[in-house]
């Protein structure tokens, strides 16, 4: 393929639609095996995106325009760019995974949007519509990931039962362990009531008015007490607070001096 029969089929289609490029060669193993993968993917994806395969041996000026220094790989353009790239013969689920998370997708967008109004404190509406969108797109794990995470002091099965297939492995597992995290936390009952108990109940308070300042006191004030109740309950969900804000956040850094003398 020349640099201009390129320009036509790749660069300028890929202003209309995501084009996936396989630099290959008939002489190379591992090209063998990614082919019809990646082959078998372009069909299933009806038209989202296209696929052009290109002979690095009958096409050495394009390959190296796009410093294509080991085959087979796999080029994602954009708008006329090049997005991401892998090299090597990934497997399919693998493959699908990377093109999920760099294809453009509508419904992502609508998602930032419904995050953005639950952050902005519009509550109810934003919930409601975060709810019809997971119940209309459960294949978009993050949207289930964050229901979980706002339904949980309501609903602490149901939440669980949003993040069961994010296992260990999972780009998201760490975030979902944190809900599972918060899941037990909203489900522990003290068989007894007792100081540690009191703060646990004003944390769960504190939560469900999204006050995240005073959630972190009590369950710090708890760890000064006893930092080994309900098997470090307190620990566990302070972390998970921690991650939901961010290290960099004001809380999370007036927050954090404290909790860590707790621990010792």
């Amino acid at each position: 393929m020349e640099l201009q029969e390129f320009t036509q089929n790749v660069l300028d289609r890929s202003h209309t639609v995501p084009v996936l490029v396989d630099f290959w060669a008939p002489w190379c193993g591992p090209c063998r095996v990614l082919g019809p993968v990646i082959e078998e993917l372009a069909e299933e994806a009806d038209g989202r995106w296209e696929l052009v395969k290109i002979n690095v041996d009958e096409s050495k000026e394009v390959a190296g325009k796009y410093n294509i220094m080991s085959i087979p790989t796999v080029m994602l353009f954009l708008v006329g760019k090049p997005k991401d790239q892998f090299a090597g013969a990934l497997p399919k689920y693998q493959i699908n995974q990377w093109l999920v998370d760099r294809l453009p997708d509508p419904r992502k967008e609508r998602l930032s949007s419904i995050q953005a109004k639950i952050q902005a404190g519009m509550g109810v509406q934003a919930l409601a519509e975060l709810e019809e969108f997971v119940e209309k797109n459960p294949d978009i794990e993050e949207a289930r990931l964050w229901l979980a995470r706002e339904q949980v002091s309501r609903d602490p099965d149901k939440s669980e039962g949003l993040i069961e297939d994010i296992k260990i492995g999972h780009k998201l597992y760490d975030q979902a362990e944190d809900v599972r995290n918060l899941v037990e936390f909203f489900r522990f009952s003290s068989e007894e009531f007792t100081e540690i108990s009191a703060y646990f109940d004003k944390a769960k308070a504190a939560y469900q008015a999204r006050d995240y300042d005073q959630m972190l006191t009590h369950l710090v004030n708890s760890m000064m007490r006893d930092k080994s109740y309900g098997n470090e309950l307190a620990r566990r969900v302070s972390i998970a607070i921690f991650h939901t804000l961010g290290e960099s956040h004001a809380l999370t850094k007036k927050h954090r001096p404290k909790f860590s003398m707790a621990l010792y």
